[in-house]
């Protein structure tokens, strides 16, 4: 286990070639590229560094964005003595050894800082155990997670680090480091314009997969110019980031959700095909588009319900891939369709008020008088059979006679909802003229 707790690598470059990834691994937090948002003057790490106070991070971002990186150059610039270790190959025992090592150093004068990579793969009781070691200065923790930390770590070790968010290198980011690599290289990359651009759309925003994808074209022994054709038959594109059940899978359903919301079938469409890409069950979605039908677009469209639910029994019928199209088809009809939340915000509101007035007992007017002793005592006695009033509509209380009468459901001015606001007015005022005259 030597090895897994080493410190950086010596200033001796080993012997054999090196990986294009590891040649140009920056060697100053300025040459990191990217990450402008949190090494930036005015930046968290900008500003800890500048007021000579480090404190215990958790880098969280997707793979390739520098997070080991800029780990092992805070060690650099604070001059603390870098143990990197990775959770998934060490156990309670190294753990153990890594803070007897720390404490030893630190009582010989030296600092240590511990990446410490995957960190959301330590159970409750492995993050626990950094904690002493954390509050009495024995280690500055760098945590790295491809997770969402609010999830996957415990409160305490986030009380007492500041979470970092590093985001994925977008295309400009990317093309500097492209760049690079041709300086180091010695020579352009054989590429098309088109092709370039091809090249950087399939890294990403991973930085360490763009510059495996260019050590592999530099291998070819080419002497023309490639093509964006012959560049894509020859590469395989990298798998889209996406998790099944952590944070990608959360983020990417809330965008096709608000997509839909939003009214814009394009961009919901395009989640809908991230995700099946990715491997998303298609009856997760199914069930996902049916709650968007009932939730958002409600009475104001009545049949989008009946369509989904349609377009469902569709894909269980056919299957994939046929399936989804009519999954895609009812997506883009709720995307169209007139919204209105005005039936889920009835519906929560009456929840709350039932949960407030839940033991009051309806007016014994509406109360089923199936005895002779539930009529003596009152039983349905005065009750107004609605078929045999005016209008069809009596207007009587159906609230507990203790509670003022409320208003749950108001419908919007769009689409199928603007009939039933109609409704609802006629008969607060037939309900209105009904109650005046009882006065």
């Amino acid at each position: 286990m030597a090895d897994l707790f080493a410190a950086a690598p010596s200033d001796t470059p080993p012997s054999g070639p090196r990986p294009l990834a590891d040649r140009l691994r920056p060697a100053r937090l300025a040459d990191v590229i990217g990450q402008e948002q949190v090494l930036g003057p005015d930046a968290p790490l900008g500003a800890m560094l500048a007021a000579g106070s480090l404190s215990s991070l958790i880098l969280w971002g997707p793979p390739g964005v520098g997070k080991t990186t800029i780990a092992r150059l805070l060690a650099d610039e604070t001059d603390l003595h870098f143990v990197q270790i990775s959770a998934i190959f060490t156990g309670v025992p190294d753990l153990r050894k890594v803070f007897e090592a720390a404490k030893i150093r630190r009582a010989n004068g030296k600092g240590t800082l511990l990446f410490v990579d995957e960190i959301h793969r330590f159970n409750k009781a492995q993050q626990d155990g950094f904690l002493p070691h954390m509050e009495d200065g024995t280690i500055l923790l760098v945590g790295a997670t491809t997770e969402n930390p609010s999830f996957e770590l415990n409160a305490a070790v986030l009380s007492r680090a500041q979470v970092l968010v590093l985001n994925r290198l977008n295309s400009a980011d990317l093309e500097r480091l492209a760049q690079r690599a041709e300086a180091d290289i010695g020579r352009d990359l054989p590429l098309e314009d088109g092709a370039r651009a091809a090249l950087i759309e399939m890294a990403d925003g991973d930085g360490r997969a763009l510059l495996n994808l260019i050590e592999q074209v530099t291998a070819w022994k080419d002497d023309k110019i490639l093509t964006t054709d012959t560049l894509t038959t020859r590469l395989m594109k990298r798998a889209t980031k996406y998790d099944k059940s952590g944070d990608e899978h959360y983020n990417l359903i809330s965008a096709l959700h608000k997509s839909m919301r939003g009214s814009d079938p394009d961009a919901a469409l395009y989640w809908f095909a991230r995700m099946l890409k990715g491997g998303e069950d298609p009856r997760y979605l199914a069930r996902r588009i049916t709650r968007m039908a009932v939730e958002d677009v409600g009475l104001a469209d009545p049949q989008a319900h009946r369509i989904c639910l349609d377009a469902w029994e569709t894909y269980e019928r056919l299957g994939s891939p046929e399936g989804e199209l009519a999954l895609a088809q009812a997506l883009t009809y709720l995307a169209l369709a007139p919204k209105s939340n005005a039936g889920y915000v009835a519906y929560k509101a009456a929840t709350r008020a039932a949960a407030k007035f839940g033991s009051e007992p309806p007016p014994k007017h509406i109360l089923n008088a199936a005895t002779a002793m539930m009529k003596d005592q009152g039983y349905g006695a005065g009750y107004a059979y609605d078929h045999d009033a005016e209008d069809g509509f009596s207007g009587q209380n159906y609230f507990p006679d203790t509670m003022s009468r409320e208003t749950y459901y108001q419908p919007v001015d769009r689409g199928f909802e603007r009939d039933l606001k109609k409704r609802t007015e006629y008969f607060a005022t037939l309900r209105a003229k009904r109650n005046s005259g009882k006065n």
